[in-house]
């Protein structure tokens, strides 16, 4: 049993869709054996055994009704961590290139290549951005990217995943270095110090741009978020790799999901105009607390703790290292842990980038997940889902 990879009642839960009172009627009729491990009050569950009555309960579902269930083999959440293909995120994120794990999720081999694109490609891309108007946010030039690097693919339609796989490193590299410079030219050494220049005018230093890095690497993919279900709808209909990644950037745009990171750097702004105390107030009556807190980490997301800490190794200011203190202390006495939007607007606020900053990180690193899962999609039977509608309206008069 030592070998056995367990899950909690809310990981279970998660995993098959379902409310953990039906996971204790699974139990209690025989369907699904609790494991008991020494020295935990809580039960868990062998992996093994929920993969097998997920299959099951799948199959006995009508289809009209529900679609086939969304198989992955990039990303697990289980146990409180994130694993990409079998190896924990987190403990990747200080010490491997973006670039690497970008490989890793799409070919499960580990190398690192450089990530270019043609300049044409580039220029064009960076062009097209600039006929947006002053107002426009960073996040907002990449959709515009990705668009005219799909434009200037003659292969965008060739779906192999051989194909699909080779173009996803210059579609990176176009997104970051289509960004207008905010800084001064980067050596071309890394994603991660090209898109630094992109971000703040501060001088890029070896333990910035690792942490930098390592907010890519943390980002790259978490399961079925919800603009990877887009994503994947989109590619299940056989859209080309760009625009399945316009889906998923339209989904990320939401407030509740990628975002969220501009709410969060605006709450640390404001803790440090009145104090961690003030601001918690204030945020909690208007309806949350943006950065802390996530329902498949409850005893704390390993992503925020882990870039966390590579952000305390930066030069901080004094009012600023009191206030992110501040602010996780004060939190933790409400049972709220930081996660990883928090850390990554920490992480703009210290390296001077502003507060659009997380969304482009956000964008680029899960562009990464993203190629993953359309390659796994396009194995997949094409127009796969299909949901009922639940229609609530008017009855139709008879015909």
């Amino acid at each position: 049993m030592s070998g056995d990879q367990l899950l909690t009642t809310a990981e279970v839960a998660h995993r098959l869709r379902i409310k953990p009172e039906t996971i204790y009627a699974y139990v209690s009729r025989g369907v699904l054996d609790r494991v008991k491990v020494p020295g935990e009050r809580i039960s868990r569950f062998r992996l093994a055994d929920v993969e097998r009555l997920a299959s099951r309960t799948q199959a006995t579902r009508p289809e009209r009704d529900v679609a086939p269930a969304m198989r992955t083999a990039t990303t697990l959440i289980a146990y409180g961590r994130l694993h990409y293909r079998g190896l924990d995120a987190a403990k990747l994120a200080p010490v491997t290139p973006f670039e690497e794990v970008a490989n890793w999720l799409w070919t499960g081999e580990r190398r690192r290549d450089a990530f270019v694109a043609s300049a044409e490609t580039r220029d064009r891309a960076g062009q097209a951005g600039d006929h947006l108007p002053a107002q426009a946010r960073p996040f907002d030039r990449l959709p515009v990217i990705v668009a005219v690097a799909a434009a200037t693919d003659p292969l965008r339609f060739d779906l192999a995943p051989a194909t699909v796989t080779a173009l996803a490193p210059a579609l990176l590299s176009t997104m970051v270095d289509a960004l207008p410079l905010v800084g001064g030219t980067p050596p071309d050494d890394g994603l991660a110090t090209r898109l630094w220049s992109r971000l703040t005018g501060t001088p890029a230093s070896a333990d910035g741009v690792r942490a930098l890095n390592a907010a890519l690497v943390l980002l790259a993919d978490h399961d079925l978020a919800a603009s990877t279900i887009a994503v994947r709808v989109a590619a299940s209909t056989r859209a080309n790799p760009y625009a399945a990644v316009l889906a998923g950037l339209g989904a990320l745009d939401g407030p509740m999901h990628g975002a969220v990171g501009s709410s969060v750097y605006r709450f640390i702004e404001a803790a440090l105009r009145d104090g961690a105390s003030a601001a918690i107030a204030e945020w909690l009556r208007t309806g949350g607390l943006p950065g802390f807190g996530h329902s498949l980490y409850p005893e704390g997301d390993p992503r925020g703790a882990a870039l966390l800490d590579l952000v305390a190794r930066l030069p901080v200011g004094g009012d600023l290292r009191r206030t992110v203190d501040d602010l996780v202390t004060t939190a933790a006495r409400r049972g709220a842990l930081p996660n990883v939007d928090f850390a990554v607007a920490a992480l703009a606020h210290v390296t001077g980038m502003g507060p659009g900053a997380a969304e482009v990180i956000f964008a680029v690193a899960r562009t990464a997940g993203w190629i993953a899962h359309v390659i796994e999609e396009y194995a997949q039977p094409n127009n796969r889902f299909r949901w009922s509608s639940g229609y609530t309206g008017p009855t139709p008069a008879p015909a």
